[in-house]
């Protein structure tokens, strides 16, 4: 799939990005990935690429740019290796909610201005840390996220996070799919049913499934990869934006 290296304009800077859009004459339905706490890597290129294969214009943003150049994460020791564990939760506990919103906004108004994009309505999709920033972004920006998705989210319904997206249910307008795993401590149970209840009394169109993997089954290099599992995620993305996006 064609990629394009892009830098966006931020209230807090410039973010390095990559467009990646199918084959031929566009334009598509735009959709923003969101990565793992381990930031952007090939694997993420790679799912971007695919996510692409299917129709759609992708913005891969590095949700790391403030902090600048870093040393990659390998996936096989970035929560196995003390050192390593320690560096990949400092880096993810410095994007805070506030940021999340505001790269938000400078995203959507990029891919608004492109002429690789077509209609109004965004997709948005994270894995871990980056679906709850799915949903991050659905929840404020309502009228232009018309579908989001969480696979193996994690803290999706914590109470003491003023940017939960439970507490933003009754903003969303768009369509939802959240994909939990099993035995997943950072989206425990009482959390799933705190989601759930919260989209429900909300009246948002979602559906919520607990696949039979653990967290982090959708990211190829992560040791807990499950390609069954990930083969689900894939037909659950096509199923929600071929709804969604196309109207």
């Amino acid at each position: 799939m064609p990629r394009t290296d892009v830098t966006i304009a931020t209230q807090d800077g410039s973010a390095a990005a990559t467009l990646h859009t199918p084959a031929g004459a566009g334009g598509w339905p735009a959709v923003i990935l969101y990565a793992d706490a381990g930031g952007v890597r090939d694997t993420f290129d790679a799912m971007a690429d695919r996510l692409a294969g299917l129709g759609y214009a992708v913005l891969l943003p590095d949700i790391y740019y403030r902090v600048g150049g870093y040393e990659p994460f390998d996936l096989a020791t970035a929560f196995s290796d003390p050192g390593e564990r320690e560096r990949v939760t400092k880096l993810a506990a410095s994007l805070t909610g506030d940021m999340v919103v505001r790269d938000g906004a400078a995203f959507l108004d990029f891919l608004a201005g492109r002429d690789e994009v077509t209609g109004s309505g965004v997709g948005t999709t994270g894995y871990c840390m980056g679906g709850r920033l799915s949903l991050i972004v659905a929840g404020n920006y309502p009228d232009r996220v018309a579908a989001a998705a969480s696979f193996h989210g994690g803290n999706l319904a914590d109470p003491a996070d003023e940017h939960s997206p439970y507490k933003l249910a009754d903003q969303i307008r768009g369509t939802v799919y959240v994909a939990a795993a099993e035995n997943d401590a950072f989206f425990p149970p009482e959390q799933y049913e705190r989601l759930e209840r919260a989209f429900n009394t909300a009246g948002v169109r979602h559906t919520m499934q607990t696949y039979p993997a653990a967290h982090g089954f959708a990211v190829p290099d992560n040791p807990t990869y499950d390609a069954a599992a990930a083969d689900r995620h894939w037909t659950a993305l096509a199923d929600l934006y071929g709804a969604a996006l196309h109207a």
